[in-house]
């Protein structure tokens, strides 16, 4: 599909050089896809799919602001980071990814694109949690398609800034999820849980999305992998240690 038809479609006003960074970004994603199994998404869904749906967040007044500090937690290929860069240049994003092979390829996806507003860390969420250059320092947090909703909030809560703001690329499942993901929004320093559906052509997206209101109790986030092998639970709070 078109990037430019697609991106009208919701209404996003790309320039020339936008759109070029998007063209360029599809054919890196399929070249390197051969060789490191980036996406199973078709290259001519691409635009609609990945680009689209990791704009989506523009898509409702007053979610994500012009400018600020972003952090894209478990970005895998760069989604939804660097469709965002793109479009939000003055968002300053830092993509986060735990396998370092990815983390070279989004580098080189940054050069390529021409993107001066990114950062890339090889990193594990947990880690960068507890790490003074990445813990609560983010205006705003998001990640797609990582995991369960309490998960997400464990990876995301510690690195957003008080009166920050982590945002969550959620399918209709969420539903199941918003009870635990309540619960753990109030542990971990975030507030109400705000939902809102749209849909993408043939598809519904939901984001998800609370305000960091207080502080993450230090504890958070857990030691690796504890979070999403004992996620926080509103009936099993002794899983908090």
């Amino acid at each position: 599909m078109d990037i430019r038809e697609t991106l009208a479609f919701y209404g996003l006003d790309a320039s020339q050089d936008q759109l070029e960074a998007f063209e360029t970004y599809r054919a890196l994603l399929r070249e390197w896809n051969g060789k490191m199994d980036l996406t199973n998404v078709p290259d001519e869904d691409t635009a609609e799919r990945h680009f689209a749906d990791s704009l989506s967040p523009l898509l409702v007044q007053g979610i994500l602001p012009a400018e600020g500090t972003f952090c894209d937690v478990g970005t895998g290929a760069g989604f939804p980071g660097l469709p965002l860069a793109v479009m939000c240049p003055r968002l300053e994003i830092t993509l986060i990814d735990a396998l370092d092979k990815r983390c070279v390829f989004l580098r080189h996806c940054c050069e390529k694109m021409g993107l001066k507003n990114v950062r890339v860390f090889h990193r594990r969420a947990e880690e960068a949690g507890r790490d003074p250059l990445f813990r609560e320092r983010f205006d705003i947090t998001g990640a797609r398609a990582v995991a369960p909703l309490n998960v997400l909030l464990e990876y995301l809560l510690p690195l957003t800034k008080r009166g920050g703001r982590c945002i969550c690329w959620k399918g209709p499942g969420v539903a199941q999820e918003m009870e635990d993901g309540r619960f753990a929004s109030s542990v971990l320093g975030g507030g109400a849980l705000e939902l809102v559906r749209l849909e993408m052509r043939g598809r519904e997206r939901l984001l998800c999305w609370t305000d960091k209101t207080g502080e993450t109790p230090i504890q958070y986030p857990r030691r690796n992998s504890v979070p999403s092998r004992r996620p926080l639970r509103c009936s099993r709070a002794q899983d908090r240690i």
